[in-house]
């Protein structure tokens, strides 16, 4: 990509479409849009063709489409399926009539089998069942690899596909009921040690794995791929290594400085029991993260203390990209329920 190349950022108001967005300015790269396209509805074919039609962007880093950890995928599975499987057949479409350079279509991590061998290859993926608590998300980003595939085959569209680790970073949804499980723990375990709670409860066992990744990072790594690999099947974004929900939540008590126990819920779900990536592929490219995993979490939760006033006057988003109204008297009394944090990240 030259610096005056053309770039959309699809889904720029997402974590890692934000840390994208910033990456990407800071290399010197001039014509980059996506920063302030809130207001496109890229579930609509015709506001994403005429968008595409003024702009014709050049490369194209589709980063869109809602998320949200397993109280969301419960709650929300038409609509996060819904939401993502049209975001992805309009921007390629459009992507592909308007003759766009190079798309990286980003899937995500729940798309692998629920027991996939770890670390999960590339090919692993359609080798078995979905985990059931986000089987309508996963299917919808599994669709969009399809899709991108399909493209390839039929009209030899220059479309590649990511696959990242679990983001996290500034920037973040830290929303009370549906955040991920790195911003749910820092919100709840900082309230937990503002009120002088003795205990910090976590749904599960917290014996899954899980991979992170920070979206700064993710985003370098976006663009290596988007610059180096050009092969149909996906391509994995990740460190190639883990940790427990146990050991998560105790690094995240030693940052925020909570005094308090953890103690974890067995009864409620877990998810998958590991999701770590194989990212030989990526690695291969010359890519290694540059921020260490528990620097990576000290700078998530200082901007999270940055922006917690202003979060907290806003209206909180049920899924990642949906704006609900704020809270009523009947969900403000879901707040014991809110205390258990999901110990699955999608």
């Amino acid at each position: 990509m030259q610096p005056e190349a053309r770039i959309h950022v699809a889904g720029g108001q997402t974590l890692i479409g934000r840390a994208l967005l910033e990456e990407l300015e800071s290399r010197g790269y001039k014509n980059v849009s996506g920063r302030f396209a809130e207001s496109l509805d890229l579930t609509d074919p015709f506001q994403v063709d005429g968008y595409f039609a003024a702009t014709r962007p050049e490369y194209v880093f589709l980063a869109a489409g809602k998320s949200g950890g397993i109280e969301a995928n419960r709650k929300y599975p038409a609509e996060l399926m819904r939401d993502n499987l049209l975001t992805e057949c309009h921007v390629l479409q459009s992507a592909f009539q308007y003759r766009v350079k190079k798309v990286l279509y980003l899937a995500s991590s729940c798309s692998y089998p629920r027991l996939c061998p770890q670390p999960m290859k590339e090919e692993y993926l359609l080798t078995g069942p979905l985990e059931p608590t986000n089987e309508a998300y996963a299917l919808a980003k599994i669709a969009g690899i399809i899709l991108c595939q399909a493209y390839r085959r039929q009209h030899h569209a220059p479309f590649i596909c990511g696959i990242p680790g679990n983001a996290f970073g500034p920037g973040d949804d830290f929303s009370a009921e549906d955040s991920h499980v790195i911003p749910g723990l820092i919100r709840r375990m900082h309230g937990a040690k503002e009120k002088g709670d003795p205990f910090f409860p976590i749904w599960g066992t917290g014996k899954p794995r899980r991979e992170f990744i920070y979206a700064r990072d993710l985003a370098e790594a976006c663009i290596l791929a988007m610059e180096k690999y050009d092969q149909p099947e996906p391509i994995n974004l990740g460190l190639g290594a883990d940790i427990s929900i146990e050991e998560l939540a105790g690094m995240v008590k030693e940052i925020v400085g909570y005094p308090g126990g953890i103690t974890f819920d067995p009864t409620k779900p877990d998810g998958m029991p590991v999701k770590l990536l194989d990212s030989s592929k990526l690695q291969a490219l010359g890519w290694k993260p540059r921020t260490s995993f528990r620097k990576a979490l000290g700078e998530t939760y200082r901007w999270f203390l940055h922006s917690e006033k202003r979060q907290d006057r806003e209206p909180r988003p049920g899924v990642r990209g949906k704006t609900e109204p704020p809270e009523s008297g009947n969900r403000q009394r879901t707040n014991d329920r809110r205390q258990l944090i999901m110990g699955e990240e999608c």
